[in-house]
Formats: C-alpha cells, structure tokens, sequence
C-alpha cells in the first residue's frame, strides 16, 4: 500500500493506492496554517510492493597477486589519546568485506597491538583507501606502526609495509 499526502496553498489531498484499487479524499485547511508547501510522504507496508527489486549480489573478486600501498600511510590525525592512519593501495580484491589493520607499539621490533577498521570494498575501483582509528594512546608516546589489510574471513592480503613512526602530543 502507498500513501500519498500533498499539501499545497492550504488544500490537503490525501490518496491511498493498492493494487487494483484506488481511493482519493481531499480536505481544506485553513491557507494560513500551511503556506504554500509540497509534501510527498511514500508508505510501503505491503511485501509485494518490495517484489520489483532484487539486489545484484557479485561473487568475489579475484585476488590481486600484488597489493602494493599506492599513498601513505600518513597520520591523518592524532589527539587526545587516538590517532587515524590513512593509506590507499591497489584492490586488493577478494571478498568485499574487509579490514584495514595497523599493527603498532612503542618498540620498532615487537609491534603487539592491533587496530582494525572495517571497509567494503567496490570492485569497480582499481584503488581502495584505507582509515584506522587507533584507541589507547600514551601522551608524549613514540609509536611504531606498519599497514595492511585483509578479508572479513581472516585472509590476510598480501601487504605489508614498512615500519613507520609518530609521536602523540
């Protein structure tokens, strides 16, 4: 069913739809409790209204032998505790879903923590950008971190890149 309500000039016009059905009540208004105003209000309660659109469900990409980081990373910011990573790489192609992942910690050799942000990846772009918010921070801090990314089912991509370096305020 739709429900369709125009209001105009101070004239309400209210119109119901359903299949093989029509049905049509107007009403005046006082013109100065509605000025001139054009309102379009589409209600759908019924199933078969919802029958005429059916996603398309692509099947995975294939995998991209080499993912290599194309921007970045860089520190799109860091404050208060947080700082947000940002790099863009190739499609690393694969399942849609996927993660951003930042390994890091305070020693370059041992970079225990890990940060994860989900993405979905479109197939039409030959590049995907990467943002991960990292929680946590120490003031005054020197942190170590690398990049790289992997499928909503745990398979990493082959990416990583090199350690790098920021200090929190």
């Amino acid at each position: 069913m739709r429900l369709i309500l125009c209001v105009s000039n101070g004239r309400s016009i209210l119109s119901e739809v359903q299949p093989m059905r029509s049905m049509h009540i107007q009403k005046d208004l006082p013109s100065a409790a509605i000025p001139a105003v054009i309102a379009i209000m589409l209600f759908s309660t019924s199933s078969g209204a919802q029958t005429g659109y059916q996603p398309k469900v692509l099947p995975p990409a294939p995998a991209t032998a080499s993912v290599h980081i194309t921007d970045g990373p860089s520190i799109e910011s860091v404050k208060d505790g947080l700082a947000i990573i940002r790099w863009t790489s190739n499609n690393p192609g694969g399942a849609d879903e996927h993660f951003g992942v930042v390994h890091y910690g305070t020693d370059p050799t041992h970079l225990d923590q890990t940060a994860k942000s989900h993405i979905r990846l479109n197939q039409n772009h030959p590049e995907t950008v990467f943002r991960v918010r990292v929680d946590g921070l120490k003031p005054q801090t020197t942190y170590y971190y690398k990049v790289g990314s992997m499928q909503g089912n745990g398979t990493v991509d082959p990416l990583q890149s090199a350690v790098y370096h920021f200090r929190s305020p």
